[in-house]
């Protein structure tokens, strides 16, 4: 609902725009458009000429085109020439001429019941606005809306929920929102649209009893259930009938995959009242609509482009490797270490040397500015740098920020010893292999099992048990709780992210335990569902190889996730969406607790709550600021990881990264990867 004023668009002829006219329900219906579902109307109040602009929807997609051309006879092309100061002397100025809002129509409940309309003013997220400018605004519009209409502001970001702290509600009534959208029926998680057979679940019991039988489920179907489970088939789309949040693994899979997924509160009562269980249905999901068709009859349809989808992979690299610490590592070494281990090793490198150029992202050209580097600027508290300040600064902040996991990573090579030390598991290989070149789907499952039970169980030699036992030279009593993580070369690659897919153990005490965990790690890289992942996009399981990462445990006050984009609208380069709960990150990516959601932007600035999750309360002030750091932080790191000089090709392919902050405030980030858009 939120106004977009920062690009340009072509106006239509048409033009029903009024000025200082009061407000009617009938007039808002005729001036409005429809975003997420919900009418809406732009509204530009002139302070100096004490009236309002109610702008048409359709003739002006843009406040600050509207003022400029308008209002104060201004050319687009002047307007585009110096357009970051313009935003800023109408969503920053505090003694601003012009207030910009968005008026939005929603329905609730009286008090006998009864539906009732409302609307709900706010401004950008960008919005500066402070108490006293947020007070007039409000007043200025309410005694020019019809009285039978309630209207309730909604703060746009946390600094402008700080400021009406200090205002009573009996002045100013407002809402907040998570409030106003946390129980929204339909919300849009990963775009796409799919055909296929709609299979409901309203229970995980009869979700695996389904997938126990014969059939079990197929490629062109559409799984709907409350929460689906993190070992989900790759299927044609995902329907949530519960809440979750985007940074699911679930989600991410969806992603990585290219299907569509939705939170669908009402489905039940879609799914009884067309009879959509077991149907065949077309299934859409966008940004602004969601939409499930039963289909009259089975179309006819193709396998899907994955069947024939191949993914490339380097050959691992299995030479005798040293145990090293991760701070050693760098990325070219996950052909020996894995993916994980690399991309941490490379964190230490970022964070250690302070020499990489973290502000490629801000200097992508964003028509109409050539660059966003002024802005970045401002994040970072300069005036006028040259780019050889900037980058250090860019760099100082983050290393400041942000430090990155102690620990150890075993190479591919120890993995490689240990099988070949066992020829039962060597059997157990072949016979596995053996099943895949013929394509022998139903043998899969037990062989992979018994090859799983088989790994577990399996003596370490002692070659492989010193090595892992010096890389701890301390006693394990000393060492406390150990963290035992996967780290595989067959993970987050393009194409193919293996989110949730491998592995890890967070519980780990004494060496004997250190054993069974890099066992089970290892086992994980045989298991049913990771053998079908691959199998179905072509890597082959003579190129798979598994490292592991060994760190001792840090305690987390808070921990989550954190992905460098909003994954619920794809042409947002501004926003940082952000997970988090108390504990540890694990929480937050398992689908166990609902987290707090939180949106900040690494453009104009500011951060905004999308839901409050399984807490009642949101965050301290001084905790949501720490966490916009964080988001910054993210930005930053996006344009080493995912720039040329890490092997990428584009900086604004947005990162994934889980982190926890420590008892002391301190953050670690703890993965580090693409993620899958």
């Amino acid at each position: 609902m939120t106004a977009q004023p920062f690009t340009d668009a072509p106006e239509p002829a048409t033009d029903r725009t009024v000025i200082g006219e009061n407000l009617s329900l009938p007039l808002f219906r005729t001036l409005s458009g429809v975003l997420a579902g919900h009418p809406y109307l732009k509204v530009v109040v002139d302070r100096a000429e004490n009236t309002w602009h109610l702008l048409d929807t359709a003739a002006h997609p843009f406040h600050v085109n509207y003022i400029a051309t308008r209002v104060l006879g201004m050319e687009l092309a002047a307007l585009d020439a110096d357009l970051d100061a313009f935003n800023a002397s109408v969503y920053m100025d505090p003694g601003r001429r012009f207030l910009l809002g968005v008026l939005s129509l929603h329905s609730g409940e009286d008090a006998e019941g009864r539906e009732r309309p409302f609307l709900v003013l706010e401004t950008t997220e960008a919005d500066t606005m402070n108490g006293e400018l947020l007070e007039f605004f409000y007043e200025f519009v309410r005694v020019r809306v019809d009285g039978r209409l309630p209207v309730l502001l909604k703060p746009a970001n946390h600094g402008q929920e700080e400021e009406l702290a200090a205002i009573s509600e009996l002045r100013v009534p407002r809402i907040l929102s998570h409030e106003l959208f946390g129980s929204r029926t339909r919300t849009p998680l990963n775009p796409g649209e799919a055909t296929g057979r709609l299979r409901f679940f309203r229970t995980n019991e009869a979700y695996e009893e389904y997938t126990a039988g014969e059939d079990g489920l197929g490629w062109a179907d559409i799984v709907a259930m409350p929460c689906l489970p993190d070992d989900v088939p790759r299927v044609a789309g995902f329907l949530n009938t519960a809440p979750i949040t985007p940074l699911s693994h679930t989600n991410v899979l969806a992603s990585g995959w290219g299907i569509p997924n939705a939170i669908v509160l009402d489905l039940e009562q879609l799914v009884e009242k067309d009879g959509l269980d077991g149907a065949w249905v077309r299934y859409r999901v966008h940004e602004d609509e969601i939409s499930l068709e039963r289909l009259d009859q089975e179309p006819a349809l193709r396998a899907p482009a994955w069947h024939q989808q191949r993914i490339r992979i380097e050959p691992p690299l299995l030479e005798n490797a040293p145990v090293l610490a991760l701070h050693r590592l760098r990325s070219v070494d996950r052909d020996r270490y894995g993916t994980k281990a690399a991309n941490l090793g490379e964190l230490h490198h970022v964070l250690d040397s302070r020499t990489a150029d973290l502000t490629a992202f801000y200097g992508r050209p964003r028509p109409p500015r050539d660059d966003l580097y002024g802005h970045l600027a401002a994040r970072l508290g300069l005036g006028s740098p040259s780019m050889a300040e900037l980058r250090a600064k860019a760099a100082e902040f983050v290393a400041t920020t942000v430090g990155a996991p102690q620990g150890v990573a075993l190479p591919f090579a120890l993995q490689q010893h240990f099988l070949a030390s066992s020829p039962a598991v060597q059997q157990g290989i072949g016979k596995l292999k053996m099943a895949l070149e013929l394509d022998a789907v139903d043998a899969l499952d037990p062989l992979c099992l018994q090859l799983q039970q088989l790994i577990r169980n399996t003596p370490v030699p002692e070659s492989v048990t010193r090595q892992i036992s010096q890389a701890f030279p301390a006693p394990s009593a000393a060492r406390g709780r150990l963290v035992v993580r996967s780290s595989s070369n067959a993970e987050d690659l393009p194409g193919f992210s293996a989110a949730g897919v491998y592995d890890s153990v967070t519980a780990v005490h004494g060496t004997g335990e250190l054993l069974d965990a890099v066992r089970q790690v290892w086992a994980s890289l045989v298991s049913p569902r990771s053998v079908r992942l691959r199998h179905q996009v072509g890597i082959s399981l003579d190129d798979t190889y598994m490292g592991v990462i060994i760190q001792e445990y840090v305690p987390a006050s808070l921990g989550g996730v954190l992905v460098t984009c909003d994954p619920t609208r794809r042409g947002d380069f501004r926003n940082v969406y952000l997970n988090c709960s108390p504990g540890s990150p694990e929480q937050v990516v398992d689908g166990s607790v609902l987290p707090q959601q939180y949106l900040y932007n690494t453009v104009e600035g500011g951060g905004r709550t999308v839901a409050l999750g399984s807490w009642g309360d949101g965050l301290p002030a001084a905790t949501r600021a720490r966490l916009a750091d964080l988001s910054l932080t993210g930005r930053l790191l996006q344009s080493h990881f995912s720039g040329s000089d890490f092997g990428g090709s584009d900086v604004d392919k947005p990162l994934d990264i889980e982190w926890l902050m420590t008892d002391r405030g301190d953050f670690r980030l703890v993965q580090i990867r693409p993620y899958a858009l």
